[in-house]
C-alpha cells in the first residue's frame, strides 16, 4: 500500500472519531447532562464522559497531526501559499485550537475553572461550555466541508 494513501485513510479515520466525538458531546451529552436534576449527578456524569473522551481526543488529534503534516510534506509545503488551499490553513487552525485546549488549557486551567463555576452556578457553567462546544463544532464542520470539497478540486477562490 502506498504511504500517502495509508496516511490519508488514517487521517480521515482520526478526524471522523475526533470530530464525531465533539459532535456527540455537543448535540447529545451536554444537553442530557444539563437536564439532570442534581448538581452532583451533572458533574459526576460529565466528568466521567469528558475524561474518557479527552484521552480519545488527544490520541486522535496526535494521529491527525502526524498524518496531516506527513501528507503536507509529500504534497509540498508551497500549498500553504496558494489561496485555493485555504482549507489546509483551516485544518491547521482547528488542530491548533483543539491541541491547545486538550493539552494545555484543559488540564492546567479549564478543568479547575469549570468545577469552580459549576459549583456556584451549574446552569451558567454548562451553558458556557455548551456554546464553546458549538463554536468548535461549527468551525470543524466548515473546515471538513472545505477540505473534502477542496481535495476533490472544488475551489472557492
Amino acid at each position: 500500500m502506498e504511504y500517502l494513501t495509508l496516511a490519508r485513510v488514517l487521517h480521515v479515520l482520526a478526524v471522523v472519531v475526533w470530530i464525531g466525538g465533539v459532535s456527540m458531546v455537543t448535540t447529545v451529552i451536554i444537553p442530557a447532562v444539563k437536564r439532570m436534576s442534581s448538581r452532583e449527578e451533572q458533574m459526576e456524569t460529565f466528568e466521567k464522559i469528558e475524561g474518557r473522551f479527552s484521552l480519545q481526543a488527544k490520541i486522535t488529534t496526535l494521529l491527525t497531526a502526524l498524518t496531516g503534516f506527513y501528507m503536507l510534506h509529500l504534497y509540498g509545503w508551497e500549498r500553504l501559499l496558494d489561496l485555493r488551499f485555504w482549507w489546509i490553513h483551516a485544518m491547521i487552525l482547528v488542530w491548533i485550537i483543539f491541541t491547545v485546549i486538550l493539552f494545555i488549557l484543559e488540564p492546567f486551567f479549564l478543568h479547575r475553572l469549570f468545577r469552580k463555576y459549576a459549583a456556584e452556578d451549574p446552569e451558567k457553567a454548562f451553558r458556557i461550555i455548551h456554546r464553546a462546544h458549538w463554536v468548535l463544532l461549527v468551525l470543524s464542520l466548515i473546515t471538513i466541508f472545505g477540505a473534502v470539497a477542496g481535495s476533490h478540486g472544488w475551489y472557492f477562490v
